[in-house]
C-alpha cells in the first residue's frame, strides 16, 4: 500500500487518514466493498480464518445486539475500517494518520508498525479482556453536553475525593463533546450535579461496560500479554496516538500507550488539533459510521473532511484524488509541521 504522500503534477496532496473505534458498527457494514474489492475480500477472508467465525457473515446478517457486544464490535471495526482503506487502492497515500481508541490500531497497520495479523490478534483479545472486565465490574458511561472541559474536570475531582465510586474522563472528543466512565451509579450522581452547574445534557451511552477507566483494569494484564506477544516496527508515517496527542517515535511507547489506553483517558480534540499541525489538504474517515469526520469540520482551520463508509465512498475518494483540481492546490508544501 502507498506511504507519503500523493504527487500530481508537482503537486502534494496532503491526506490525514483518521479511523473510528467503539460504536461506529452497522448491520451491513462491509458488505459491499468486500464484494466488489478483491483487497477488501482478502482482508475479511484472512480475518475470519484468524478469528474463527465468518466475520463478514455476522456484519451483514447481525444481529445487532451480537455486532455490539465488544468481542465482536472491535475486530468488526478494525477489519471493516481497513477494508475501506485498502479498496481505494495505491493513490492514497497518507502523510499521518490516527484512530481513535482501538481505532489506532488501523493507523498502525496501514503504517507499517504493526501487521494486519498481530494487530487482529491484539485488538480481538482486547474486546474479549474488556468484556471479562465488564463482567467483573459493571459500569456505563455517559456523555456530557453543553459544559466545559475544565468545570467537568473539576466536578469528577471532587466527587472522586469524596467517593469510592470513582467516575473519570474517558473521551475529550471536543471542547463541548465530554464522555465519563465509571459506576453507575456515581455517574448518575455526578450527572446530576453537572446539569445543576450548567450541562444541557447528560446522555447514558448504550455500551455493556465502563471503557476507559479504572474498572477495565482487570482486563489490562491479559491484553498487555496479546501487546507483548505483537511485532512492532517504527511507522513509516507519523501516527498520533489518542493518548498523549504525540507521534509515535519508538516502539517501546507504541507498547506502553496501547496498554495504557485500557484504563486512561482518549485524547481526541487534542489529537486532532496535532493532525492540524500536518497543512493537511483532506481528512478522510475510514468508518461504517461519520464520528470523527463531524467532529473535524468543527475544528477552526480545518481542512475539507470526508467519509469512507461504503463502496460509493471509495469510488468517490479515488475520483477526488484524480481529479485535475488538485492541480490548482497550492505550490508543494514543505516539512511535517510536526
Amino acid at each position: 500500500m502507498g506511504r507519503g504522500h500523493l504527487e500530481m503534477g508537482g503537486v502534494s496532496v496532503r491526506v490525514a487518514a483518521i479511523f473510528p473505534g467503539q460504536g461506529s458498527q452497522l448491520v451491513g457494514m462491509g458488505a459491499d466493498v468486500a464484494r466488489n474489492s478483491a483487497a477488501a475480500a482478502e482482508l475479511f477472508e484472512r480475518a475470519s480464518e484468524l478469528l474463527g467465525y465468518d466475520l463478514l457473515a455476522l456484519q451483514e446478517g447481525g444481529p445487532e445486539e451480537r455486532l455490539r457486544e465488544t468481542q465482536y464490535s472491535q475486530p468488526a471495526i478494525f477489519t471493516t475500517n481497513l477494508a475501506y482503506y485498502y479498496a481505494v487502492g495505491d493513490i492514497l497515500q497518507p502523510v499521518v494518520s490516527a484512530g481513535h481508541s482501538f481505532g489506532e490500531f488501523c493507523s498502525l497497520t496501514v503504517s507499517g508498525a504493526v501487521r494486519f495479523d498481530d494487530a487482529l490478534a491484539m485488538v480481538d483479545e482486547r474486546g474479549k479482556a474488556m468484556q471479562y472486565a465488564a463482567e467483573l465490574a459493571p459500569g456505563g458511561m455517559s456523555a456530557v453536553l453543553g459544559l466545559q472541559a475544565a468545570q467537568i474536570r473539576e466536578i469528577v475531582e471532587r466527587r472522586n475525593a469524596q467517593s469510592a465510586q470513582r467516575v473519570q474522563l474517558a473521551n475529550y472528543n471536543s471542547p463541548t463533546q465530554i464522555v465519563l466512565s465509571g459506576d453507575r451509579a456515581a455517574l448518575q450522581a455526578v450527572g446530576e450535579t453537572m446539569l445543576a452547574a450548567g450541562a444541557k445534557r447528560i446522555v447514558p451511552l448504550n455500551v455493556s461496560g465502563a471503557w476507559h477507566s479504572a474498572l477495565m483494569q482487570p482486563a489490562v494484564e491479559r491484553f498487555a500479554g496479546a501487546v507483548a506477544a505483537g511485532e512492532f516496527a517504527v511507522p513509516r508515517i507519523d501516527v498520533v496516538s489518542n493518548v498523549d496527542a504525540r507521534a509515535y517515535r519508538d516502539v517501546p511507547t507504541i507498547r506502553r500507550n496501547l496498554i495504557r489506553s485500557i484504563t486512561q483517558e482518549v485524547r481526541w480534540h487534542d489529537t486532532a488539533m496535532r493532525l492540524l499541525e500536518y497543512d493537511l489538504d483532506v481528512v478522510v474517515e475510514f468508518g461504517a459510521t461519520p464520528v470523527l469526520g463531524p467532529l473535524m469540520k468543527r475544528l477552526g482551520g480545518a481542512p475539507e473532511v470526508v467519509n469512507v463508509s461504503d463502496l460509493a465512498g471509495v469510488d468517490r475518494l479515488r475520483a477526488m484524488l484524480a481529479s485535475p483540481r488538485w492541480a490548482a492546490s497550492p505550490s508543494e508544501k514543505a516539512g511535517s509541521g510536526a
